[in-house]
C-alpha cells in the first residue's frame, strides 16, 4: 500500500523523508500449515509493527509471520517506543497491521474515562469508533493484558488478601503494611494508581509509593521490598517468580483484550488478511501469553524465535 509519510511529535525518535528509518524484512523459511493455503497474499507488502514490550514484540512477529504463509514480503518494524507511535504508523499507512488493546484505544486514544465491563462490548465500541479513523478492528482475542496488584506467597498469608478491597481494607487498618512498586505511566494514568484508589477508597500515603522501572517491580514484590506491585496480568514473571495476584472485584480496570488493528485501506486490497489473522487469534489466551513471555523476560529467548517456534507448534506454519 501506499507509504504516507508520518510525523510523531516525541513518539519515534528517527523518521526520514517519508516514513520510519528501522525496520528489516522479514524472512522467515515458512510454508503454509493450517493458514495461508495459496498464499492469497502473494504479492503483497505488508509492513507490521507493535510496541516496544516483550509481549508486543512478539505478537508482531507471530503477526508478520502468518502473513509471510501467505505468500505476502514483510516488513518488520516492530519495537516502537510508546503508546501511540505505533498506533499512528498504522493508522497514517506508514505501516498496515499491528496487535493493539482494546481498552488503550477505548481510553488513552478515544478519550473514554469509563471502560465498559463486557470485553466484546468493549471491543465494539471501540472498533466502531475508530472506522472513521481508517482503522479496521478484526475479532478480539481472549488475552486480557490489563493491569493488577500482585504480592509474594508470605505476604499474601501475612494479610490474608485476595482482592482490591481487601488491600484497601488492609491500607486503612493497618495504613504502614501496604507499599506499592509501580511504573510512572501507571502512576499517572486515569486507568491506573488514581482511578485504582478513588474505586476502592484506597488511601496509600505518597511516601508508600515507589515508581519504578516495569521490570524491577517483579524483582521488589517477590523479595517483599514492596508489599504490592503493580503487574500485567499476562507476564510470565507471575508464574516464575511465584506472585498472587489480587482479583479487581470492582472491575475497575478496563480490558485490554488484544485484536488485529489494519489499516483499512490495506484490508480492502488485502482482504485475505482477515480470515488468515482469526485462527492465530483464536488461540491466543492467558495463559499461552505468560508462556510465551515468560521465555523471553525469564529464559533469555528472542521475540522472534519465540512467536516462530509457537506458530510451528499450532500447526499455523510449517519449515519451507
Amino acid at each position: 500500500m501506499r507509504r504516507a509519510c508520518l510525523v510523531l511529535a516525541g513518539a519515534l525518535t528517527v523518521v526520514s523523508g517519508c516514513g520510519l528509518t528501522s525496520g528489516s524484512p522479514m524472512v522467515d523459511n515458512v510454508v503454509p500449515g493450517s493458514i495461508g493455503r495459496g498464499e492469497p497474499l502473494k504479492g503483497a507488502d505488508l509492513t507490521v509493527t507493535s510496541k516496544e514490550f516483550t509481549e508486543q514484540l512478539i505478537l508482531g512477529a507471530i503477526m508478520g509471520i502468518a502473513f509471510e504463509a501467505a505468500g505476502a514480503d514483510v516488513l518488520d518494524r516492530t519495537g516502537i517506543q510508546g503508546s501511540i507511535g505505533a498506533r499512528e504508523a498504522v493508522r497514517s499507512g506508514d505501516a498496515d497491521a499491528m496487535y493493539e488493546y482494546t481498552g488503550t484505544a477505548w481510553i488513552t486514544y478515544q478519550g473514554n474515562s469509563e471502560p465498559i465491563d463486557d470485553p466484546r462490548a468493549q471491543w465494539e465500541a471501540v472498533r466502531d469508533a475508530d472506522f472513521k479513523n481508517g482503522l479496521t478492528w478484526l475479532e478480539p482475542s481472549a488475552l486480557n493484558n490489563t493491569y493488577a496488584l500482585a504480592t509474594n506467597r508470605a505476604n499474601a498469608r501475612k494479610y490474608g488478601t485476595k482482592t482490591l478491597s481487601d488491600v484497601a481494607e488492609l491500607a486503612e487498618s493497618d495504613p504502614g503494611a501496604v507499599t506499592l512498586c509501580v511504573e510512572g505511566e501507571f502512576a499517572n494514568r486515569a486507568d491506573g494508581l488514581p482511578g485504582m484508589q478513588k474505586a476502592y477508597g484506597m488511601s496509600v500515603p505518597a511516601k508508600n509509593i515507589t515508581q519504578m522501572d516495569t521490570g524491577i517491580i517483579y524483582t521488589q514484590a517477590a523479595k517483599g521490598s514492596c508489599a504490592y506491585g503493580e503487574v500485567f496480568t499476562t507476564d510470565g514473571r507471575i508464574k516464575s517468580m511465584n506472585l498472587a495476584v489480587m482479583e479487581d472485584d470492582r472491575k475497575f480496570f478496563p480490558n485490554y483484550n488484544a485484536a488485529p488493528e489494519i489499516n483499512s485501506r490495506t484490508l480492502k486490497e488485502w482482504p485475505a488478511i482477515a480470515e488468515i489473522l482469526a485462527p492465530v487469534t483464536a488461540r491466543l489466551n492467558n495463559a499461552v501469553a505468560r508462556e510465551l513471555n515468560a521465555k523471553v523476560d525469564v529464559d533469555g529467548e528472542d521475540p522472534h524465535k519465540v512467536a516462530l517456534d509457537w506458530m510451528k507448534a499450532e500447526g499455523f506454519v510449517k519449515e519451507g
